[in-house]
């Protein structure tokens, strides 16, 4: 499977939005954009008001991640807002997770889970077949910038070892330092989708044009690293 890409708008440049939004079109296949509620985790940033304002300007599928306490209280604005995937942590919907996921699909929307660092696998067990994506956090939610935790690598090739034994048909996501320093481990562990923000794609380059294909060089090399080991 080729790797896909998943740019987080959080991390781009407000004020070129509309080139940017250009440029991220005829290359990305996912656009991730960050709900976070100031509870779940201490910053505020994006809304489904902002998905309302891109979707007019975007093919691309927006992949929303629901870093709030209650996702129930977004769920509906954000798939009208236009949102494709509809993504909230396993350990907020952990009481009522059936019912989380049928409203989701209720509104035509693909359905996602997050996982912190700190939550297995196990913890989505009765529901993973019922899942289009599990993003997995390599570092702790919240902040942009975080170190790497290299246990997550487990995790990962955990989730692609019960995908390939159970034909499960999520996708395996990461969201956290993808960037040149991990993507051959990453690869190499099951990753299939790759969150890039700040030093993994927008901080490259300041035309993003430039700053993508030195990305996607970056990420080729990882792969023919790879492929010399195997």
């Amino acid at each position: 499977m080729r790797t896909k890409i998943s740019p987080s708008l959080m991390c781009m440049n407000l004020m070129e939005i509309k080139q940017q939004l250009a440029v991220l079109n005829t290359r990305a296949d996912f656009l991730h954009v960050d709900i976070m509620d100031g509870h779940y985790v201490k910053n505020i940033t994006l809304s489904p008001f902002f998905i309302e304002q891109i979707r007019p300007f975007t093919p691309v599928a927006i992949d929303v991640h629901l870093m709030v306490e209650e996702p129930t209280d977004f769920i509906d604005a954000v798939a009208k807002a236009g949102a494709d995937y509809i993504c909230p942590h396993a350990e907020t919907i952990n009481r009522d997770a059936f019912r989380v996921i049928n409203q989701i699909r209720s509104l035509k929307k693909k359905v996602g889970v997050v996982l912190n660092p700190a939550t297995p696998v196990s913890f989505i067990h009765h529901y993973i077949h019922l899942l289009d994506k599990i993003t997995v956090m390599t570092v702790d939610p919240g902040y942009a910038g975080q170190p790497f935790i290299p246990e997550m690598v487990r995790k990962i090739a955990e989730l692609k070892a019960l995908k390939q034994q159970h034909g499960y048909h999520y996708l395996i996501e990461i969201d956290g330092s993808c960037n040149e320093k991990t993507y051959a481990t990453l690869l190499e562990a099951g990753a299939e989708v790759l969150i890039v923000g700040t030093s993994g794609l927008f901080n490259l380059d300041n035309d993003l044009t430039r700053a993508w294909d030195s990305m996607a060089q970056k990420i080729a090399d990882a792969q023919d690293r790879l492929r010399a080991s195997a």
